[in-house]
């Protein structure tokens, strides 16, 4: 029997409803569409994909040459030639869509699943594949493309991304929607229950920062279902913390991309934070340790298959743009060459040897800590000459 507290109004001990499920691949969930899976254009009352069919073709070779690296990177690491990898098999349009909303002066906060934002972005796909070679921790220089390093911390990087944000902000770099500078941090639905990412919705909220919060919701945290995560919306949280959020279809490039433009320019002008929850689905596995088959259904992976974000704007192109065959061709033969390219330039990768760790941790080495070198290097040679490349 529940006991009345003085004060409080009895229904405040009212028994909580159980959590609102997910949807189902049944049902319909609300959020910014352009392009629809058939790849029909449709319009929205407050978004617009404002460029023509040439930036739609080249979003087409973007995601076909982001997911051909995907599916080699994955290649490789079932032949042991790198030791993880994390796909992001089925997320190319949330990626490409908002990767090419940047400006040359936006930053990217990146989880360790943003290939696409980072081919965006410059970043040699090689250097990517280092870090999961385990060769290096991550071998890309931050200020050359905008790209920060990749975060295996769940979520830290909302919290990088709001404190360089902030200084975006204090350094003068905000006030033009157009040549301002912003910040965007991409975490998943998984990571949305970490506290660092509700810190930084803090942060960003109470200062203002001109950062955007990607959230790809990919439906599933490792092998936990979004209702273990929330019982609203994603993009809805938001609200609760002070700063609009939006939810966007994120199988669709062109409404990924329109949303993403729109909160970068409201970030860049001084309007503060953005939380853009891009709906879309992990095809394959969280990543190549993890069996999705344990946990998740076949039909649901076959109802999202019909969503393909590559083969909506192939359907487009080639019934109302008029792009004939020999296109999709000629895309399919360079996405091939990269991904030779990427396999031939793995497979030639030096191992790394113990001591170049060493050399990593100051610009000036510390006396004890050249002596623990000194001592691991001859610690090593004990073992015969092929010792350096071991470890």
């Amino acid at each position: 029997m529940s006991e009345s507290v003085p004060g409080l109004a009895p229904e405040v001990f009212a028994p909580v409803e159980a959590p609102v499920s997910p949807p189902q691949a049944s049902e319909e969930v609300e959020f910014v569409q352009l392009l629809t899976p058939e790849g029909e254009r449709v319009e929205h009352p407050d978004f617009a994909f404002d460029l023509d069919d040439e930036a739609i073709k080249g979003f087409y070779r973007d995601m076909t040459i982001v997911r051909r690296i995907d599916t080699e990177a994955t290649a490789l690491q079932r032949q042991g030639e790198l030791g993880l990898w994390a796909s992001l098999l089925g997320q190319e349009a949330a990626q490409i869509g908002s990767g090419r909303a940047l400006n040359a002066k936006d930053m990217v906060f990146p989880t360790y699943r943003e290939h696409g934002v980072a081919y965006c972005q410059g970043v040699d796909p090689l250097n990517l594949l280092g870090l999961f070679r385990g060769v290096d921790q991550g071998a890309w220089d931050p200020r050359d493309n905008n790209f920060h390093l990749y975060t295996i911390v769940i979520g830290a990087q909302t919290l990088h991304a709001t404190g360089y944000a902030m200084g975006q902000q204090r350094d003068h770099a905000v006030g033009d929607p157009d040549t301002g500078e912003a910040t965007i941090a991409y975490f998943g639905d998984g990571a949305s229950s970490q506290g660092d990412v509700n810190e930084a919705f803090i942060y960003a909220s109470v200062f203002n920062a001109p950062v955007v919060f990607f959230c790809q919701n990919n439906q599933w945290a490792i092998s936990e279902p979004i209702d273990r995560q929330t019982r609203i919306p994603l993009y809805q949280r938001a609200a609760g913390f002070g700063f609009p959020g939006v939810r966007v279809d994120g199988n669709d490039v062109l409404a990924t991309y329109a949303v993403t433009q729109q909160a970068l320019k409201r970030a860049r002008e001084g309007s503060g934070p953005t939380l853009v929850e891009a709906y879309t689905y992990r095809m394959g596995a969280h990543t190549t340790s993890d069996d999705p088959t344990k946990y998740r259904l076949s039909e649901d992976l076959e109802y999202w298959k019909l969503k393909d974000p590559i083969e909506r704007v192939k359907a487009y192109l080639a019934r109302s743009a008029g792009v004939g065959q020999d296109f999709f061709a000629e895309v399919e033969a360079e996405a091939d060459q990269v991904a030779a390219e990427l396999r031939r330039g793995c497979l030639a990768m030096p191992d790394p040897t113990m001591t170049d760790f060493f050399q990593h941790a100051y610009v000036d080495m510390p006396d004890e800590l050249a002596v623990q070198r000194d001592q691991y290097a001859a610690y090593a040679a004990s073992f015969g000459a092929d010792s350096e490349g071991e470890g």
